[in-house]
């Protein structure tokens, strides 16, 4: 079992400049935010923030946040990055309550592609991550979603798939039946029939 902790300072230096000022200083300025307590802005060493999240599972788990020796259960709410080159600049995390229902992202792993693909299909993974609402100690890492028994033409939606037991998924309950993913069949490319007609 991976240890998703993090360790953080408060931090009373805010405003565009003093968050320009901790990302050179290889800083990563982040909220921490809800469990009827107010927002806590703080700080986190960018090496050690970069390191969990190349763990995926750390985006859907609940993280043990230890802010100048206090710690508290939180997990991801928004993760902003460089457009180019990638690396975190802002964190949101909100406290997590035990016994009290939590929002989340959840990454979607596709299983079984070889199956459609061998009959023909192209298969295209319309969400790659879902919005789930659970208490803290049924949060799945990933949902997982079977594709071998789909033929050419087939659609899976959120209602297709079995959410894990105490869990909702939140389009799903807003009546919102997404798409998740699709099987189609390939589309020839115009110069390839046009060189058969010849």
């Amino acid at each position: 079992m991976t240890d998703f902790t993090l360790n953080a300072q408060a931090r009373t230096d805010l405003g565009k400049g003093a968050s320009r000022r901790l990302r050179h200083a290889a800083n990563i300025p982040a909220v921490v935010y809800g469990g009827n307590k107010p927002a806590e802005s703080v700080t986190i060493l960018a090496k050690e923030i970069a390191k969990l999240f190349e763990n995926e599972a750390a985006y859907s788990h609940v993280i043990e946040l230890n802010v100048d020796g206090t710690k508290q259960n939180v997990i991801v709410k928004a993760m902003q990055r460089h457009p180019s080159k990638q690396f975190i600049m802002h964190a949101d995390f909100v406290r997590v309550v035990a016994g009290q229902k939590l929002t989340a992202i959840v990454p979607v792993h596709f299983v079984g592609e070889d199956a459609p693909v061998k009959k023909g299909g192209e298969i295209s993974h319309v969400l790659n991550e879902i919005e789930v609402t659970c208490l803290p100690k049924d949060l799945p890492e990933f949902i997982e979603v079977d594709l071998s028994a789909l033929e050419i033409g087939a659609i899976v939606h959120l209602s297709d798939l079995k959410a894990p037991k105490g869990v909702e998924f939140v389009a799903l309950a807003h009546g919102d039946d997404k798409a998740v993913a699709n099987v189609h069949a390939p589309r020839v490319a115009p110069e390839a029939e046009e060189g058969a007609a010849e």
